[in-house]
């Protein structure tokens, strides 16, 4: 199928000639799944991405009753602000209490959770030529604290998160953007040009709305100050009781809550701190935890703790990556006080033949296959889902023998004890990443294999809690990048790259100016992409959209600042009673207010 005859076809739904099975039928041949030719008619403007049917609630006239909830992280909360969100868990933590207007589903669609409905053009909601979105507000909704959910706290969360003396994490999704007030339940989001990707501000993990009536004396420099940022006040199924930061959040049932019968829990525990092993014992062996988030455990150890029979482990497919960054400035010079500057270079890295050498030593099959499992799929690409924009000219080799031939070509010179070196720089690298038994066993199978092309690697393991916070003070953060090299796994909490990969632009680099709240962690810098990216921004032709994403995958990748590992599933362990809702493409507690028991 051509380019032209998929926009033929778009045209076709667009003028009513050609119903959205039948485009879904035709489009088969390029590879797309039903969920995904829907969205791709979502937007497009050829179809709504209408509200997606989620798993039934059980019908109940009131929330409550169903006694408490206790959930296990083996990376504990530390802040409940998402605007600060830095990280996965600070975004789950946030989404207890927090809601956006809609979220993703797990087949990638849109779900009304603030909006009364779903923006489209057929109910005006979506402007025909990419220009505009307007949202119609639920009503009825209540603060926690009794005050009325309005348009005033949409336009107040704009405001909040565009303004850069904020430092919010959130910033890019309203930044070029402007949010007009309608009535008290409308919204319009107006766009400098047309938008393929409209559903970014006040939508999923980083579209949670806070109160403008609490925050509104806590804004810019203020912002950090403000109490509710470690006690939240939302529009949530489950209001605030208590929090120790680094350690448990615990919510109770909002009696006022806006969807009938819901919460259905009384309580609800999150637990943080531990390892995921442990969380998964005590979901899967012995019971005491109904759920354990993110268990990047040996699959076989997983098979084994369901074989009690207390618990099940659930995967998803996401559009995640666990990946290697090689930093792109030096972690070890300082400029105004600053560690890995982006006005520096990276002594070692800025050789392009080491970077290909430190990729050509890393055996994703054997992590993949001996690690991980059912958890994860080895991959040459950064950007995996969905499959649209999923790149066919990227390859990955784990080849010893060819890292050695390229370091030599390139001048490395080993050294008595092994070692390469070059210009009197040893080839020695530090590696880090958080604690966690997976990925210090992948550390470990990296150095084996460097080492045997005459790289030296020293392993740092951080505690997750302190890698993955926003604590501007401590040297071990992830944005702060203090080491040569680091994995990690990033997610893609919807189901559109475009936040995604601007992780790599240049206005985007983490830095003490921003608090190192900025979103390129690897401080690398390239102009065409930069362009790219822009182009993307409004590019309305989705084949063509595709096309852009895939070229940025491809620089980055090749230009060997990131190695991709795996593309992970969501794997989660759940007590055999529980239904939680779950979806690859938002936060673990997208839709918190459905979780029941049978």
């Amino acid at each position: 199928m051509t380019e032209d005859h998929l926009r033929s076809l778009i045209g076709r739904v667009k003028r009513g000639t050609l119903s959205r099975r039948g485009f879904v039928r035709r489009v088969a041949a390029l590879g797309l799944t039903a969920p995904m030719a829907t969205q791709l008619l979502a937007v497009t403007g050829a179809a709504p991405a209408a509200a997606q049917a989620v798993p039934a609630f059980p019908q109940r006239v009131r929330g409550g009753g169903g006694g408490a909830l206790r959930i296990l992280y083996w990376q504990a909360q530390t802040l409940l602000n998402p605007h600060f969100a830095v990280g996965t868990t600070n975004q789950d933590g946030s989404r207890v209490f927090y809601e956006p207007l809609a979220g993703w589903a797990s087949d990638g669609t849109l779900h009304p959770i603030l909006a009364a409905e779903i923006p489209s053009v057929e109910n005006r909601g979506l402007s025909e030529d990419g220009r505009a979105v307007t949202w119609k507000l639920k009503r009825g909704v209540k603060w926690h604290d009794g005050q009325d959910f309005t348009a005033d706290d949409v336009v107040f969360n704009w405001e909040y998160g565009r303004n850069p003396a904020t430092s919010a994490v959130t910033i890019g999704s309203y930044r070029g953007v402007n949010v007009v007030k309608v009535d008290d339940y409308t919204v319009r989001v107006e766009f400098e040009r047309p938008t393929p990707f409209w559903a970014d501000a006040f939508v999923g993990s980083r579209g949670m709305i806070i109160p403008r009536h609490v925050f509104k004396d806590y804004t810019g420099a203020a912002s950090r100050d403000a109490p509710a940022n470690i006690r939240p006040v939302g529009t949530g199924a489950y209001r605030f009781v208590s929090f120790q930061p680094g350690d448990t959040l615990r919510g109770e049932a909002n009696p006022a809550y806006h969807a009938q019968g819901r919460p259905f829990f009384d309580t609800i525990e999150v637990k943080g701190g531990g390892d995921a092993a442990s969380a998964a014992r005590a979901v899967l062996q012995t019971g005491d935890y109904d759920f354990a988030w993110s268990l990047r455990v040996d699959d076989e150890i997983l098979k084994r703790l369901e074989a009690a029979g207390r618990g099940q482990v659930s995967f998803l497919p996401t559009g995640a990556i666990e990946h290697i960054q090689l930093n792109a400035a030096d972690p070890a010079r300082e400029v105004d006080g600053e560690r890995s500057h982006p006005s520096t270079q990276h002594p070692i890295f800025r050789d392009p033949a080491v970077r290909q050498a430190v990729a050509l030593v890393v055996d994703r099959d054997s992590i993949q296959r001996f690690i991980y499992g059912r958890g994860g799929e080895a991959t040459a690409n950064f950007l995996n889902n969905p499959p649209r924009f999923r790149s066919p000219n990227m390859r990955y080799e784990f080849n010893i023998q060819r890292a050695n031939e390229i370091l030599d070509a390139a001048g490395w010179v080993r050294g008595r004890d092994g070692i390469r070196v070059k210009d009197g720089r040893r080839l020695s690298l530090l590696f880090q990443t958080s604690v966690s038994a997976p990925r210090q066993r992948a550390q470990a199978i990296i150095k084996q294999a460097a080492q045997r092309a005459g790289i030296e690697m020293e392993l740092k393991s951080v505690v997750a809690s302190v890698f993955f916070s926003s604590d501007v003070a401590n040297p071990d953060t992830y944005t702060k990048f203090y080491a040569d090299m680091q994995m990690y796994n990033t997610t893609m909490p919807q189901a559109d790259p475009q936040l995604f990969m601007n992780q790599f632009t240049s206005w985007e680099v983490a830095s003490q100016a921003n608090r190192w709240q900025g979103r390129n962690i690897t401080r690398w810098r390239n102009e065409e992409y930069d362009r790219i990216f822009r182009e993307s921004e409004g590019e309305m032709d989705p084949v063509k959209r595709a096309a852009l994403f895939i070229r940025m995958n491809d620089l980055i990748v090749g230009s060997n600042h990131v190695i991709p590992l795996f593309n992970p599933q969501l794997v989660n362990g759940h007590a055999n009673n529980l239904r939680p809702v779950l979806s690859g493409w938002d936060n673990t507690f997208w839709l918190l207010r459905d979780w029941h028991r049978v």
